[in-house]
């Protein structure tokens, strides 16, 4: 290998000439909402961590080696009362979406878990907890990806079809989820805007890229502050695409917090777009299981 180089990445991609897509319908644009479900999974002195996790809440106190019992407070509003607006906003739309669920998440929670079986909604594994798999030995990373598909089928009934780290990534991660399986995809890189293909031990994987971009964080990030800034950003992230997709059809990702998006103030928001985009022709509004099915069974990988 040469000095400077890495084997495992690639800059180039589709390049100039990205492939057609053959959305359903000939559509010009793949829209798929993301629901993240991490209540209840995140770290937690109760659950033997050294600290509450205070990531994406209002407060923003940084870690102490103690109960934060006000983040934690502000993550029981994402299961308690954020997921039902949301919900409710997809719900009255007949909209679709995935949820991103951490498995220990969906099992403090047996009255989600009733709506997901009953829904319009796909899951897509957000690992076991939260936690970094880029410091999990193999075999213990290994462990929690068979926990996490056995914990979703006892308590959805059904394993997931595709799988996100929270934190991003091992070197191994890609390996062990060829190895297991039964993965339609993973969404562990932020790297186009399409699906690709990627040989692993041999056997060809699918890729469906996520973007942290079109992201209710920003909200935590000091980059949105009103209900109107979400729905522009989004609407304008929309109509860009949409346009490009005249010729270059392309998908869009869009994700979303319980904690975050589920306050009235930012629902607001996510309402404005999702009645934007409802009627709007030659969109398909689509789960990532869908995309995923849709590029297995027109897109097979090139020899």
């Amino acid at each position: 290998m040469k000095p400077g180089t890495h084997p495992e990445r690639d800059f180039v991609g589709y390049g100039s000439q990205p492939i057609n897509p053959k959305w359903p319908g000939c559509a010009r644009l793949a829209l798929n909402f993301v629901i993240n479900v991490e209540e209840g999974s995140e770290p937690s002195v109760e659950d033997g961590d050294a600290a509450s996790e205070s990531g994406l809440t209002e407060g923003g106190s940084g870690s102490f080696p103690s109960r934060d019992l006000a983040a934690e407070s502000m993550f029981e509003y994402g299961s308690r009362v954020g997921f039902w607006r949301l919900a409710r906003l997809f719900d009255e739309r007949a909209l679709p979406a995935t949820v991103m669920a951490c498995a220990l998440a969906l099992e403090r929670n047996p009255e989600i878990c009733a709506h997901l079986r009953s829904s319009e909604f796909d899951v897509c594994a957000h690992g076991w907890r939260w936690e970094h798999h880029r410091g999990l030995s193999i075999d213990d990373e290994r462990q929690r990806i068979i926990k996490t598909i056995a914990s979703f089928k006892h308590t959805l009934g059904r394993r997931p079809d595709g799988w996100y780290c929270r934190y991003g990534p091992s070197i191994n991660t890609r390996e062990l989820l060829v190895e297991e399986g039964g993965f339609l995809y993973d969404s562990d890189a932020y790297n186009d805007e399409l699906p690709y293909w990627v040989s692993v031990r041999n056997r060809d994987h699918l890729v469906i890229p996520y973007t942290l971009t079109n992201n209710d964080a920003k909200f935590m990030r000091g980059a949105m502050a009103t209900a109107d800034d979400f729905f522009q950003y989004l609407r304008d992230a929309f109509d860009m695409l949409y346009a490009e997709g005249a010729q270059t059809p392309k998908m869009m990702s869009v994700g979303l917090h319980l904690r975050i998006a589920g306050h009235p103030g930012r629902a607001a928001g996510l309402q404005r777009f999702l009645d934007y985009v409802k009627d709007q022709p030659d969109v398909w509004i689509c789960r990532r299981g869908d995309i995923a099915r849709h590029w297995h069974q027109h897109h097979t990988p090139s020899p």
